[in-house]
């Protein structure tokens, strides 16, 4: 496994929800940019948004917390926790 593909994992979500739960809970991690500031992967996040409504469900409650550095110029890590509600 090469250094771009553990970059790849670092900064993947849960893919754990189902059609048949009533809620949803799921973990991204947002990465540093390379260069410069701010999140490197907001279209993970809204695509993680986007396909739980998709589903039929919507964004009840999201959470942030500081993930710390990790690696070799790898920035901080942002794990935000989000719950869905399916919606009837």
């Amino acid at each position: 496994m090469g250094f771009m593909d553990t970059l790849q994992k670092e900064s993947s979500y849960s893919t754990a929800s189902g059609n048949s739960y009533q809620y949803v809970v799921l973990q991204v991690t947002l990465k540093e940019k390379f260069i410069g500031t701010g999140s490197g992967n907001l279209t993970e996040l809204e695509n993680v948004i986007n396909e739980q409504a998709a589903k039929g469900y919507r964004l009840h409650t999201i959470t942030t917390a500081n993930g710390g550095s990790k690696g070799l110029m790898g920035g901080d890590r942002i794990q935000a926790t989000m719950v869905f509600e399916k919606v009837n």
